[in-house]
C-alpha cells in the first residue's frame, strides 16, 4: 500500500475530503453522518498535552453555542479509543473524538507535514464544513487560548452571510 500523499491547499470553498473513522465508545463517525449540520473538524496533536487540553476545552466551553448555530464539534487525533476515552471523561469533553492512527485523513485534510523545526507531525488546524460538504474556512495556526470563541464567531459570520 502506498503512503498517502499530503493534499495540496485547496482554495475555499472546496470539497471536505471523505473519513471514516473510529469514535469514542465504538463503532465508526464518517463525514456523510455530519451531511445537512455544519461541522468543525478539529486535528490536534495528542490527548492530555497542555496545548491540546487547552484547546479542546475552549471548544467543549463553546459548544453550546456551536450547536445553536446548527454545528458539531468532532476532534481527530492518531490516539486510540481507550486514550480518546479517558481524555474525553477527565474533561467532560462534549463532542466526539475520532482516531487516526496512520494520519490517513490528516493527510488527506493537509494537516499533517513538516512543522516548527522542520519536523514532520500533526498540524493544529480546523475546518469548517458546511451542511452540503464544502470546507468553508481553514484555522491554518490555530491559537488554542479562545480558540472556541474564534469557531463560534466565523460560524455567525458564513450562517448570517447565506441568511
Amino acid at each position: 500500500m502506498t503512503e498517502p500523499q499530503v493534499a495540496p491547499k485547496p482554495t475555499v470553498p472546496y470539497p471536505a475530503p471523505d473519513f471514516s473513522l473510529e469514535s469514542v465508545g465504538g463503532g465508526t463517525k464518517s463525514l456523510a453522518d455530519y451531511r445537512g449540520r455544519w461541522l468543525v473538524l478539529y486535528f490536534y496533536p495528542k490527548d492530555e498535552t497542555p496545548g491540546c487540553t487547552t484547546e479542546a476545552c475552549s471548544l467543549r466551553d463553546a459548544r453550546d453555542d456551536i450547536a445553536a448555530l446548527g454545528a458539531e464539534v468532532v476532534g481527530v487525533s492518531r490516539d486510540d479509543a481507550t486514550s480518546h476515552d479517558k481524555f474525553k471523561a477527565h474533561h467532560s469533553l462534549n463532542f466526539d473524538l475520532l482516531s487516526d492512527p496512520d494520519a490517513t485523513v490528516h493527510k488527506r485534510y493537509g494537516a499533517w507535514g513538516k512543522g516548527m523545526f522542520g519536523i514532520e507531525g500533526v498540524k493544529r488546524q480546523t475546518f469548517i464544513i458546511d451542511p452540503n460538504g464544502k470546507v468553508r474556512k481553514v484555522f491554518g495556526r490555530v491559537t488554542v487560548i479562545g480558540h472556541g470563541e474564534q469557531v463560534v464567531a466565523e460560524l455567525r459570520k458564513m450562517i448570517n452571510k447565506e441568511d
